[in-house]
């Protein structure tokens, strides 16, 4: 990779950067695993209580680039032709007209996915996994680049349907937020009585469409030793009771480890996390870096682990502790 490739990198990361902290304050964490999952080309699925700025990270992440950006309240009577589109008859001509849904857009903010109702959340899928939407038997590209964010309340159970294993894989990460440092919170009254809290006067900048497309194109490129490759799956077998060195009881707890998909997810977002820290090639660090939002949403605990209230971080952080780095 050529060191001017690697400063358009830190150009492009650096003004996205600068966006998000200009309308969210602190979640460092959040603005981290969103570049990255924009850079690696995957999905995010948000989940905190209410008033933690979910929807205004997507909306900030959103405004720092040039594309388009669509909102989906979900709620239990939303039909799948309201997300992907419909076909509408003209009387005049006689003939039928396609209108594309929201889901066309580059940037999409899925509001309380949980909330809508099975039939929707399979056609969500269509989308995010196969980059095409099917309308009367038309099969619609969406645009490139294309993200999802969902967003959940991990409080609120009634009217919510939840979502299925094989969505969830879908997700390349899941990012749970917690709630602010007393500093932060002072800062986010400061810019409340300031009046610069939903966004700043002027723009910031913005990154174009081209610029993405370079950014995940540069993460492909990103080099991933053999060795690296083989700790991680070293890692992703440990999580289904197996790998070199077992977690004791490992099984009692997890019911299904993690599927290939999560190897291929630890290595793409190891990739984008080395350029997003200016270098061209993965340490094993990288791979631990974001190692709960690859995995937490990837594993199935068993009811006695749930019951006991453990926690799939705690698991992760036993697989690896269990796997010695090379």
């Amino acid at each position: 990779m050529a060191p001017a490739e690697l400063e358009r990198s830190a150009s492009i990361i650096g003004t996205i950067t600068g966006v998000f902290q200009s309308r969210v304050v602190g979640q460092e964490n959040l603005r981290t695993t969103l570049l990255a999952a924009l850079a690696a080309g995957g999905h995010v699925l948000l989940e905190s209580v209410p008033g933690l700025a979910k929807t205004t990270a997507a909306s900030a992440l959103a405004s720092s680039i040039t594309g388009s950006f669509a909102r989906i309240q979900c709620t239990p009577d939303l039909m799948p032709n309201d997300i992907i589109g419909t076909q509408i008859f003209n009387y005049g001509s006689g003939t039928f007209t396609t209108q594309l849904g929201p889901v066309h857009a580059n940037v999409v903010l899925l509001d309380e996915i949980n909330r809508s109702s099975a039939k929707t959340q399979s056609a969500m899928l269509e989308a995010m996994q196969e980059r095409q939407t099917s309308i009367g038997g038309e099969v619609h590209r969406l645009p490139e680049p294309f993200m999802v964010l969902a967003t959940q309340n991990p409080i609120e159970e009634e009217g919510t349907y939840v979502l299925p294993e094989a969505q969830m894989d879908r997700f390349l990460m899941k990012e749970i937020l917690t709630y602010p440092r007393p500093g932060e919170e002072h800062e986010i009254l400061d810019r409340s009585t300031a009046g610069s809290l939903t966004g700043p006067r002027e723009a910031v900048g913005s990154v174009s469409l081209e610029d993405v497309r370079f950014l995940q194109t540069m993460v492909d490129q990103v080099y991933v030793d053999p060795a690296v490759k083989r700790y991680i799956i070293d890692l992703v077998f440990t999580t289904r009771g197996s790998g070199p060195r077992p977690v004791p009881n490992l099984t009692q707890s997890v019911r299904v480890g993690a599927s290939p998909r999560g190897s291929l997810a630890l290595m793409r977002v190891a990739q984008a996390n080395a350029l997003l820290q200016g270098r061209d090639y993965v340490t094993p660090d990288d791979v631990r870096a974001m190692r709960y939002g690859v995995l937490r949403h990837r594993l199935v605990l068993t009811f006695d682990a749930l019951a006991s209230g453990i926690k799939p971080e705690q698991i992760i952080d036993a697989v690896f502790h269990a796997v010695p780095m090379p």
